[in-house]
């Protein structure tokens, strides 16, 4: 059937969607999440329907979102033909998941590939994520599942024989130890492409933190040449399209935070696949507020992370540290990227719990290597790299070469908060902490945060500052007051 199409000013991200009034579709049998293929002349598409009570879109009109119309091309006055198009046949694979099946590499390249075109709804990838999560991912399938989200999304190739990479399962505030490792390890003459991500829960992520010393988008033609340039690199994985994919299934993750272990799994192994990362290294937080609260939990964790490491052709090396406090001072943008530049300037003031750690990271990825006897020797040559100053100037290189950005100041709105008694502090609430630095603002307002000076086992005397509370908007330090905030700290 020809239909007049009528373009609707907005834009609604990677989908293609369009409209009919309830009386069209009912002409045509269509419904809700139909597929149908819009045809011009020269382009055709599928689309998802969507159906309206509203009088706007008159009888045998056909309204396209902004992506849509601009996908085909559109003109005024032009029309175009619409029948119905059919399901995927990675609908019936996703059945499988649900019913327990085990899907063969086949079949997740089929699901996968449909994610990437967009020819599967939110709802039907939903169901997917559903079926990993309730039936769970054997090491084969989640092999294939990282394998088929990097065949269909970009990937960075180098001819260096070692190209490191790590990642850490995160839940704990702070811990900015990428924007340390990265211009040590190129410092030291390695490649190290690496993307990361941004805070979804948390008051900050590594994009986020970056961010506000340098342009964290960037395509992947570009970043190639940065890392040949400069040794690598430290970008916005959404902002390249290296495992689209990925990128989708998060996105209907989100809602009800579902972390299907395989997913997870594969998401991460994805992103390290596609950078061409070979020496990789896994930081597992454990603490009773974090991701991972049990020793056996990270145990479990790390042996399917040196399973599927193996069956991707990785060197692959899985430490367990302390997420029981924040790691550094700063929780939000800028204050995280005030501790990351005074360790790599070696400051006084420099967190040393991020430098201590970062170079015992550093040290693991040397050792990795096989090029060293013993981790203290890899320890020392990391030490020499940052204390000389020559992380620093790696660091300001990377900057340059991503894009330099003006950096900002903690927000002007400040509240300290201090101890109310004197004696030992036993324990830090990190979710809390995470808690008052997203209402203060963080990662949006990138001023906005919290910054520690005590940590677990620091004694204080009563009326001792324990921290300072950053916000760009004085509006928010009234939901603040809200709440516990001075629960933050125990102290004995």
């Amino acid at each position: 059937m020809f239909l007049h199409p009528k373009r609707i000013p907005i834009r609604v991200g990677n989908k293609y969607i369009a409209i009919l009034n309830e009386k069209t579709a009912a002409t045509m049998d269509l419904h809700p999440e139909d597929r149908i293929h819009i045809k011009t002349s020269s382009k055709t598409l599928t689309a998802i329907l969507d159906v309206t009570e509203r009088k706007e879109l008159k009888d045998f009109q056909i309204g396209l979102y902004a992506e849509t119309w601009d996908k085909l091309g559109l003109k005024k006055g032009k029309k175009v033909h619409v029948n119905v198009a059919p399901k995927p046949e990675s609908d019936t694979y996703i059945k499988e998941k649900l019913m327990g099946k085990t899907l063969t590499k086949e079949k997740i390249d089929a699901i996968i590939k449909d994610v990437v075109e967009d020819d599967l709804s939110d709802i039907e990838m939903t169901y997917f994520v559903s079926g990993c999560f309730t039936r769970g991912l054997s090491d084969n399938e989640t092999v294939n599942l990282t394998k088929a989200i990097v065949k269909y999304g970009n990937k960075l190739k180098f001819k260096d024989r070692i190209i490191m990479d790590k990642h850490c399962i995160g839940g704990v505030p702070g811990n900015r130890t990428t924007m340390v490792v990265v211009p040590i390890m190129t410092a030291l003459g390695y490649k190290m492409p690496k993307t990361s991500s941004r805070a979804i829960t948390s008051p900050a992520g590594t994009a986020d933190t970056m961010e506000v010393l340098a342009n964290v988008i960037n395509e992947a033609p570009k970043l190639k040449k940065i890392a040949n340039k400069v040794g690598g690199f430290i970008t916005w994985g959404g902002g390249v399209d290296l495992a689209a994919a990925d990128d989708r299934l998060i996105r209907v993750r989100f809602p009800l935070k579902l972390d299907p272990e395989g997913m997870l799994l594969a998401s991460i192994m994805a992103k390290k696949f596609s950078v061409s990362a070979n020496h990789v290294l896994i930081d597992i937080p454990m603490g009773p507020e974090g991701k991972i609260k049990t020793k056996k939990d990270a145990k479990h964790l790390k042996s399917r992370f040196l399973s599927i490491g193996k069956k991707l052709g990785m060197k692959l090396k899985v430490i367990f540290t302390d997420g029981t406090q924040p790691i550094g001072n700063g929780i939000g943008p800028v204050l995280e990227a005030i501790d990351v530049m005074r360790v790599l300037k070696n400051t006084p003031d420099a967190p040393q719990d991020l430098k201590k750690k970062s170079i015992m990271m550093c040290a693991e990825l040397l050792f990795l290597t096989g090029k060293y006897k013993s981790r203290q020797t890899a320890e020392k040559i990391v030490t020499e790299c940052l204390e000389s100053g020559q992380a620093y100037k790696q660091m300001q290189r990377i900057i340059q070469a991503q894009g330099r950005k003006k950096m900002k100041k903690p927000g002007h709105h400040q509240m300290n908060v201090f101890a109310e008694r004197a004696g030992k502090i036993v324990n830090i609430n990190n979710k809390l902490i995470a808690n008052i630095s997203r209402t203060a603002g963080a990662p949006k307002d990138n001023g906005a945060g919290v910054y520690v000076y005590k940590k677990t086992g620091d004694k204080v005397k009563k009326g001792e500052k324990l921290f300072t509370i950053y916000s760009e908007n004085k509006v928010r330090f009234d939901d603040i007051k809200k709440l516990p905030y001075k629960n933050t700290y125990k102290i004995n």
